[in-house]
């Protein structure tokens, strides 16, 4: 049965499926998940995948793959939100956005189910009993920070030995026993200070049991409250005359107020936020995540999904925040991101029940467009770019990305080998006036930019005909004496001009015209990203949405099109100042020289007032007024015709 008959199908099978809330699994015929949804109304929006009302990339890939689908009702939206978040653990569907790096991270975890609870750094998350802070990734961080921890409040390690044989006897004797007679030798960290001596017997598990909460609220980020307990025992301890006491109060006061030192000052309130910032390409997108407790920035987090521009917004970030807020027990009051979220009120919700605040603290979604707020969005996308950056250097990602796109390309377009050398070309004009053309050589899959060319057309045009000006530009490249030139390069492995079917007809005449046949020629159209090839008749080729190849088409395009942009505003600028300046009544050569040098060139003069232009004192002020007027008239002209080339 052929794809779009089991589509049809689908579109009458989906009349059974009920308007409620609920989650649906897309799979392909090997019965594999390939997709997991969430859903206030099932039926409506499984229709919409298959009648072309979701306008997402990705769509009409996965509808080559669907086969069958399954569904499963549940009471609301928050559950749906809950089973959407398990499903994609379990299945880690192809088109749902997920980790690009599913490593275990890191977490510091209190071991609460024994008699005195240990801290560790670990990578495990299984353990029922345990409670986990994090996921760090920076793994040194998360080290470094269980030893700062233990220099605050002294906890048991889950290294020691002695702590272990410790746990071991009060699971065969029971705790009373235990504290009855324990051993008389303490371990080596209760030794020097930083171990409470639970193993011989110096702390009880009520005191212990404290010391426990305070490292949770500590590790939670609530660092104030922390200096202020430990500012109140030193106190104690001086009043009593217990010095060697108060010392180590106040040597662990300086541990914790060293440890806000080195955070960033973000917030003069007492935000409680997580900051997500994402950065994204078309195959692969970086995200990082800012811990901010009690107006510090205390943590961040970075990682990479392997998912790009393929994916909207609110999807890519909708499944971060599942995968991320599932692994982590830090919840925030506030989570601060850049786009709106469809299920906002569900994920609010889900995060609020795992806050479980004692304090009726509920967590809400902010999308700040100014403010101290904008800006931490700001920073936080901009590291998450240099997560992307330091994730391509780690992983030699663009060579492989370039390597793939040109076998891609090779295979694509029926290349006989792969294009090693691209050109592209471009026009750049308003109305027939200043046109110019470009031509962009990547070399390798990468811009060679001492190779790049920019043309004046000298063609007559009464309007816009960009035909005729590619025509014109690629009788002169292909010339033959250009093409001995070596300052021009060798001979291309694939051409490609911006543009559908005519546009690549009026190449191929071209090159005809030239004798020239043994050149690849494609033509990229700009609606669809489509491209178009003389030796295939039955309709554009048409690269994989996300894929390496169409992220490299799009690259020499959009690189062709700036450059020609570039030089047609140089050109035009060039062009108009001349011509502006000189309508100037009892401007001269002299004048004019002056004035610009006294203004520091024309941009600054169109910027300037009258006033300004008065003060300058280079031309008499009948001469000012008249170049004010004049330049006012231009720049109203410049700022339309910049608009209608946008």
């Amino acid at each position: 049965m052929s794809n779009e008959a089991r589509i049809q199908e689908i579109k009458q099978e989906l009349a059974s499926v009920p308007a409620l809330p609920g989650v649906y699994l897309w799979k392909n015929a090997a019965g594999e998940v390939l997709y997991v949804g969430k859903a206030k109304q099932l039926r409506a929006r499984m229709r919409q995948y298959v009648s072309g009302q979701d306008e997402r990339a990705k769509i009409p890939l996965m509808l080559e793959q669907i086969d069958s689908f399954e569904y499963i009702v549940v009471e609301n939206e928050h559950e749906s939100l809950v089973l959407e978040k398990n499903l994609i653990r379990q299945y880690a569907p192809f088109f749902n956005a997920d980790f690009k790096d599913d490593k275990s991270y890191p977490f510091i975890a209190i071991t609460k189910g024994d008699a005195f609870p240990a801290i560790k750094y670990t990578r495990e998350r299984h353990n029922a009993t345990t409670r986990y802070f994090g996921p760090y990734t920076d793994s040194r961080a998360a080290r470094e920070l269980v030893d700062i921890v233990r220099k605050v409040v002294p906890l048991c390690s889950a290294k020691c030995a002695e702590w272990r044989r410790t746990e071991r006897l009060v699971q065969a004797q029971g705790i009373e026993a235990f504290l009855a007679d324990p051993p008389a030798r303490p371990c080596f960290d209760a030794h020097v200070g930083i171990g409470p001596g639970a193993c011989c017997g110096r702390m009880t598990p009520e005191r212990y049991a404290e010391n426990v909460a305070r490292v949770e609220r500590f590790l939670a980020g609530n660092r104030r409250e922390f200096v202020d307990e430990l500012n109140e025992g030193m106190r104690r301890a001086a009043a009593e005359l217990d010095f060697e006491r108060a010392a180590r109060f106040k040597a662990r006061i300086d541990i914790v107020e060293s440890l806000s030192d080195r955070q960033h000052a973000v917030s003069s309130r007492n935000l409680n936020a997580d900051v997500i910032g994402i950065e994204r390409e078309e195959t692969i997108a970086g995200v990082h995540v800012f811990m901010i407790r009690e107006g510090r920035i205390i943590n961040g987090n970075e990682f990479v999904l392997d998912r790009g521009r393929d994916v909207p917004d609110a999807d890519l970030l909708h499944n971060f925040l599942l995968r991320y807020y599932d692994a982590t027990t830090s919840i925030p009051h506030e989570v601060i991101v850049d786009c709106e979220l469809e299920d906002a009120g569900a994920m609010e919700s889900w995060l609020t029940e795992k806050l479980a605040s004692p304090h009726g603290a509920k967590v809400r979604f902010t999308v700040p467009s100014r403010g101290e707020k904008a800006e931490l969005l700001a920073m936080a996308r901009k590291n998450a770019g240099h997560t992307l950056n330091r994730y391509k250097v780690r992983t030699n990602y663009e060579d492989k990305r370039v390597n793939e796109a040109l076998l891609q390309l090779e295979s694509a377009l029926a290349l006989d080998r792969p294009p090693m050398r691209i050109e592209c070309f471009d026009i750049s004009t308003i109305h027939g006036s200043y046109t110019v053309a470009s031509m962009v050589v990547f070399t390798a899959g990468r811009p060679d930019k001492g190779q790049y060319r920019r043309f004046k057309i000298k063609t007559p045009l009464c309007e816009a005909d960009d035909f005729a000006s590619m025509r014109e530009v690629l009788g002169r490249r292909y010339a033959p004496e250009r093409m001995a030139d070596g300052r021009f390069g060798s001979k291309p492995d694939l051409l490609i001009v911006d543009g559908g079917k005519p546009q690549l007809a009026a190449a191929l005449a071209q090159l005809a015209d030239l004798g020239i046949d043994d050149i690849p020629v494609a033509g990229l159209a700009k609606r669809d990203e489509e491209l178009f090839v003389p030796w295939q008749q039955s309709g554009p080729v048409v690269l994989p949405s996300g894929s390496s190849s169409l992220y490299l088409v799009k690259h020499v395009r959009d690189e062709s099109h700036r450059f020609a942009i570039s030089f047609h505003r140089e050109l035009r600028g060039k062009g108009m100042t001349k011509s502006v300046l000189d309508d100037v009544a009892g401007l001269g050569p002299v004048r004019k020289k002056a004035l610009l040098s006294a203004m520091g060139g024309f941009r600054k003069l169109c910027a300037a007032s009258l006033d300004e232009i008065l003060a300058a004192k280079a031309v008499p002020a009948e001469v000012a007024e008249e170049v004010y007027a004049v330049l006012t008239q231009y720049n109203e002209r410049r700022s339309h015709d910049i608009s209608k080339q946008d």
